[in-house]
């Protein structure tokens, strides 16, 4: 049966180092928790209005602090919710409200502390009141979600990476498919990146990543205002850094492989580079040759698209075998013994590839596209797919949305506008993918907010480590 020798390159995100993830930056998130939902559920071991030794006098603190806070009299309005809080917490017994509020006077004052130790006693006081609330009112999964939240992105380095992920996990398994929305992004990273340091097992992965895959769903399906917005969020986030992974053979489906790759098969019109594409994508998911799908694609691909012949045909046989080092190895083999400059820049970009799409080792794709780009100066196809891997990290340097997930796409700019000017051949695709991603840069009203001018120099972190130019969008 016709077998595809030559596996091309599809779009796709992270790993670092040669065999391991790329650990992903505490993405700043556009999702800030909401304030704490009002709890129903008093068990009656928490003290009311009806416990304290002055039950009106209690009250009329209650009233008057909540006042003092609303007119943003910090001082005066703590000075009234400590009487409350040492002689009636829950309040009238149904809502939480004064230990959220505490909540926000810590804050406040971690945000106005000069002094490391202070702020650390505040730290603890509002973990004490997230556990008082716990206690008080146990509802839902909001309680640890927010502890993790917090953990993650407000107080690193107070909690493993372990513990916040079994924070999040408590959260999820307690709230299920209303889970909310401002845990999926750092439940993800924390899944992805603890699976790779095998301290999550496969099967763990596996469930929670469907898991999240139907929160999102549902969260969508069922938001108004606000609310979609916050979920769209979530959507332009966690569904790419999960195809992290597909580098796990047997991670996902052949159904997954099939619905997400298939449809670029039927859009391809006999182009080969993609035909190979999906051919590899399906055969590393294990699906079977004799489906009708399959054969079909295979079926164009034996009258369209030879097999690749020459001295770097065991490389490819193990590409498509999907024996990755070997293929690497294979292909070094042939660039080192190439005499054709072409040849070998083609055998480097391969190299360069099959980090690219199978590895998902962003840094080692860039370093073989360079030295392909080094060995043919004027070929302009190693810089089209750097742009294209620095415009696809917005999910991994940011929340997906936002400035850090949009500043990507100006070293992913300047790598089209030098394909193009190297290789004229290459314009028409650099400028496709120039128009295609203009509209995603900063705004103009983004750029002055941060006192920045159009045409200055910028440095752009994450993996990407360039410095390039500000541009907004069109």
């Amino acid at each position: 049966m016709w077998k595809l020798l030559y596996f091309p390159f599809l779009v796709v995100w992270m790993l670092g180092g040669d065999n391991s993830p790329i650990a992903a930056p505490q993405e700043k998130t556009l999702l800030s928790p909401e304030a704490l939902p009002l709890s129903t559920v008093n068990p009656g071991n928490c003290a009311t209005f009806d416990d304290a030794p002055a039950p009106m006098e209690a009250k009329r603190n209650f009233v008057l602090y909540r006042d003092f806070l609303k007119a943003e009299d910090w001082d005066l309005a703590y000075d009234y919710w400590q009487k409350v809080y040492a002689t009636s917490p829950a309040a009238d017994g149904q809502r939480n409200t004064v230990y959220a509020d505490g909540i926000k006077f810590y804050e406040r004052f971690i945000s106005l502390s000069q002094d490391s130790l202070e702020k650390e006693q505040y730290i603890d006081k509002i973990f004490a009141l997230y556990d008082q609330i716990s206690e008080c009112y146990p509802e839902g999964g909001y309680v640890p979600a927010r502890k993790g939240f917090d953990l993650y992105y407000t107080y690193p380095g107070r909690a493993t990476k372990e513990e916040i992920f079994a924070l999040f996990k408590q959260a999820i398994d307690i709230d299920g498919l209303k889970t909310a929305d401002f845990v999926i992004n750092p439940f993800t990273s924390l899944l992805i990146d603890l699976y790779f340091e095998q301290k999550v097992s496969l099967e763990e992965a596996q469930k929670y990543q469907q898991l999240i895959r139907d929160i999102i769903a549902k969260g969508l399906a069922n938001c108004n205002g606000v609310a979609c917005t916050r979920w769209e969020v979530v959507a332009s986030y966690a569904p790419e850094r999960l195809e992290a992974f597909e580098v796990v053979k047997g991670f996902y489906s052949c159904d997954y492989y099939m619905d997400k790759y298939y449809p670029e098969f039927l859009e391809a019109n006999g182009d080969c580079d993609v035909i190979r594409e999906v051919y590899s994508r399906l055969k590393f998911g294990g699906c079977d040759e004799a489906q009708e799908k399959f054969r079909a694609l295979i079926e164009v691909g034996n009258a369209q698209c030879a097999p690749e012949k020459g001295p770097a045909e065991i490389a490819y046989n193990c590409l498509r075998d999907a024996d990755y080092q070997c293929a690497i190895d294979g292909f070094q083999k042939a660039a080192d013994e190439a005499t054709d400059a072409e040849k070998k820049a083609q055998f480097l970009l391969l190299i360069g590839k099959i980090y690219y799409a199978h590895l998902k080792n962003f840094p080692r794709a860039r370093q073989y596209a360079l030295q392909a780009a080094a060995v043919r100066p004027n070929w302009g196809e190693p810089y089209i797919m750097i742009g294209r891997m620095y415009a696809s990290s917005g999910p991994l340097c940011g929340p997906g949305r936002g400035w850090d997930s949009q500043i990507v796409v100006w070293p992913a700019l300047d790598m089209w506008v030098k394909a193009r000017s190297v290789d004229p051949a290459a314009a028409a695709e650099a400028n496709k993918w120039i128009s295609r991603y203009a509209q995603y840069m900063p705004s103009k009203e983004d750029i002055f907010q941060r006192s920045l001018k159009e045409g200055e120099r910028f440095y752009v972190g994450c993996w990407i480590q360039e410095n390039t130019i500000i541009r907004a969008a069109n």
